[in-house]
């Protein structure tokens, strides 16, 4: 049996644990013992990276990516934009990039290299904030576990109305936004709707082999 090597942990910021593990060819991370994403189970990560670019009409569009996990999402937004794109990528703990970079180059990590790409080390959440009205094109939140926050419970601040409009502020219009969600949310949906976007929610599989579908991801388009 090849054995669980565990390279690398931390503490978040509300103090859980973090580790990368490997075992047999593929990452994991764990939170406090438990699997929080995979390597040979991204086929939503990487199914929400097309989708947040799939209306894309700019020959040079702004991309935000909330979250860079293992780096398929950021994987599947590189592949379906331009050159001229630019791809800013929020990662709330900076040991995360960290070990991309030293671990995962031969998976993911070697896109931090690409002129496209900026990675900020901080809450995607102050970024929205912060950002000029109208700038991005495309918003990918794939942040903690969805509306209903497993690492960080500041995450769910994203997922409320205050959120989403500040979300709508920093998109341009016809812009569009997708959030990968552990589960279905029909009153997430109704939030979404709300705040004034056109949702469309698309089931997504753990991994390409699946029969079914686990996750939900909602596309809202201004």
């Amino acid at each position: 049996m090849k054995p669980h090597i565990k390279h690398a942990e931390t503490v978040t910021p509300d103090g859980t644990r973090l580790a990368l593990y490997e075992h047999d060819g593929h990452f994991c991370f764990r939170l406090n013992g438990q699997e929080l994403m995979h390597s040979g189970a991204m086929a939503s990560e990487l199914l929400l990276g097309e989708l947040c670019v799939a209306r894309k009409k700019a020959e040079a569009p702004n991309v935000l990516i909330g979250g860079l996990g293992l780096g398929f999402t950021l994987k599947s937004v590189l592949e379906n934009v331009g050159p001229r794109a630019k791809v800013q990528v929020a990662e709330l703990v900076p040991e995360v990039v960290t070990w991309n970079k030293e671990f995962l180059m031969g998976m993911n990590g070697r896109l931090l290299e690409d002129s496209r790409v900026e990675v900020v080390i901080g809450d995607v959440y102050g970024l929205i904030e912060k950002a000029e009205p109208m700038y991005y094109d495309a918003i990918a939140l794939d942040v903690d576990n969805g509306p209903t926050p497993l690492v960080q419970q500041r995450n769910a601040r994203l997922y409320k109305t205050k959120g989403l409009l500040k979300i709508i502020d920093a998109l341009k219009p016809g812009g569009r936004a997708v959030f990968w969600s552990a589960r279905e949310d029909p009153d997430f949906l109704i939030r979404l709707t709300k705040a004034g976007f056109r949702v469309e929610p698309v089931p997504a599989k753990l991994h390409a082999g699946a029969r079914r579908c686990t996750y939900m991801i909602y596309v809202a388009d201004l």
